[in-house]
């Protein structure tokens, strides 16, 4: 795995998948990607999970992706396995775009991706993620343009990604 201070982009990082093979995110190239730390639980979960795919449908097609990684580290919202949060996602939200493996991101476990996405946009009170459904966009070269709090709409994140993938 490439150092710490080699990675300066999205594509620079390997995760790992909800059924735990890796994942190069550098096979992403050329996409724009909205990365989302989900969970099943919360009071923001349905508008969140039916939007994104809202969102996903309608540009997929166009070189557009997101990245969901289930998190636990606030309210114990994402309590389930692996196993679980894909049956979730995917039964009840549908939900067709790439699930992870279970992070954590904040603390000293932080997933080394989420170190990343904190240290190139931080939030309105400093780097740490303060809940579910924290958003960060992403450009086609891996660069980290945008963050959006929990409680910004998916949908009203559209424009920004129509311009991106102009």
């Amino acid at each position: 795995m490439a150092s710490q201070s080699a990675q300066t982009s999205v594509h620079d990082f390997t995760v790992k998948d909800a059924r735990g093979k890796d994942v190069d995110l550098g096979t992403y190239k050329g996409k724009v990607l909205l990365i989302v730390n989900v969970a099943s639980q919360c009071g923001l979960t349905n508008s969140n999970y039916t939007e994104l795919s809202q969102l996903y449908e309608k540009y997929k097609d166009q070189g557009f992706e997101i990245l969901a990684f289930p998190c636990n580290q606030f309210g114990g919202q994402e309590p389930g396995n692996n196993e679980q949060i894909l049956e979730f996602a995917c039964t009840r939200f549908k939900a067709e775009y790439p699930i992870f493996d279970k992070v954590e991101v904040n603390g000293s476990n932080t997933a080394p991706i989420y170190k990343f996405l904190k240290s190139s946009k931080g939030g309105l009170f400093g780097d740490s993620i303060k809940w579910n459904f924290s958003k960060f966009l992403v450009d086609k070269d891996g660069n980290v343009v945008d963050r959006y709090a929990p409680t910004t709409s998916p949908l009203s994140i559209e424009k920004d990604i129509k311009k991106l993938l102009a």
